[in-house]
C-alpha cells in the first residue's frame, strides 16, 4: 500500500531507455516454435485499483504481439489483504486472463513481494519461466532477503522486470537491486499514460517469446521507448 499519495510524474527518457537497454541485454533461452512463459505479477493492495484496471485493459497486447513468435503463456499472480497470495493457471488466451483479472478487486494490506519471487523460482523448477513482470509502488519487506531470492532467480535464468509507479525511494532502490541480481531491469512509469505501460509490457512479452531478434523486429514500426531500444542494440554490435 503506497505511503506517498502524490501523483506520479512522467518517467525520464533516460530511465526508460536504460530499462529497455537492460531488456535487450537479458538472456533468453527458448526452443524455436515454443511458447514463451511469463509471470505477470501485480500488487493488489488498496491503493492499486486504478493501475490494476489499466493493466486489465491492456493485457491483450501481450498476447497479440507474441502470436507470430510461437505464442505466450501468462500466469497471473497478485497479493492483497491479510497475507493473501494467489496465482492463476497458465493462460494461452487473452480472454481467459481477462476473465480472471476482472474478477479481482484490490484490498488493503502490506507488500508480499517475497512470495512473488519465491513463486517464480518454484514455477521455473517445474517448467522454464522466461520472465517475471511485477508492477507495484512500494516495498515493506526486508530488502536483503528479497535480494537473496532475486540472486537465486538470476542463477536459474529468470529475469525480473519491475515497473515502479510513484515516488517511493525505498521501493526504487529495492526494485533496482532485484532487477540487477536477477539479470532483469526496472523502470519507473507514468500511471497517467496507459500507452507507455502498454509498450513496455509488450516489449517484455516479445522478449520472453522470441528474444532479442524478435524485440528488434517488434520495434521497427514503433516510436518512443521501443524505437530507442533498437538504436541501443545497434550501437553494441
Amino acid at each position: 500500500m503506497a505511503k506517498d499519495s502524490r501523483l506520479p510524474t512522467k518517467s525520464s527518457e533516460a530511465k526508460i531507455a536504460a530499462f529497455l537497454d537492460q531488456v535487450a541485454s537479458a538472456p533468453v533461452v527458448k526452443p524455436a516454435g515454443h511458447r514463451g512463459r511469463l509471470i505477470f505479477a501485480l500488487d493488489a493492495t488498496a491503493s492499486r485499483q486504478p493501475t490494476w484496471d489499466r493493466a486489465t485493459n491492456i493485457q491483450t497486447q501481450m498476447f497479440t504481439e507474441t502470436a507470430s513468435l510461437g505464442g505466450l503463456e501468462i500466469q497471473l499472480c497478485f497479493y492483497r489483504g491479510y497475507g493473501e497470495f494467489s496465482h492463476s493457471p497458465w493462460y494461452e488466451r487473452s480472454q481467459d486472463l481477462l476473465k480472471r483479472m476482472t474478477a479481482v478487486f484490490c484490498l488493503g494490506g502490506v507488500t508480499q513481494i517475497r512470495k512473488v519471487l519465491k513463486h517464480a523460482i518454484k514455477e521455473t523448477k517445474k517448467q522454464k519461466v522466461h520472465a517475471l513482470v511485477f508492477v507495484g509502488d512500494c516495498v515493506e519487506e526486508d530488502v536483503d532477503q528479497l535480494s537473496q531470492i532475486a540472486g537465486e532467480m538470476g542463477l536459474l535464468g529468470v529475469p525480473a522486470f519491475l515497473f515502479h509507479e510513484g515516488h517511493d525511494q525505498r521501493a526504487a532502490q529495492a526494485f533496482e537491486q532485484i532487477a540487477r541480481l536477477s539479470n532483469g531491469a526496472c523502470c519507473p512509469f507514468d500511471a497517467d499514460s496507459p500507452q507507455q505501460l502498454k509498450e513496455l509490457l509488450s516489449a517484455v512479452a516479445v522478449y520472453a517469446a522470441g528474444g532479442h531478434r524478435a524485440l528488434q523486429d517488434f520495434s521497427k514500426d514503433k516510436a518512443g521507448p521501443v524505437r530507442r531500444l533498437v538504436h541501443q542494440i545497434g550501437k553494441r554490435k
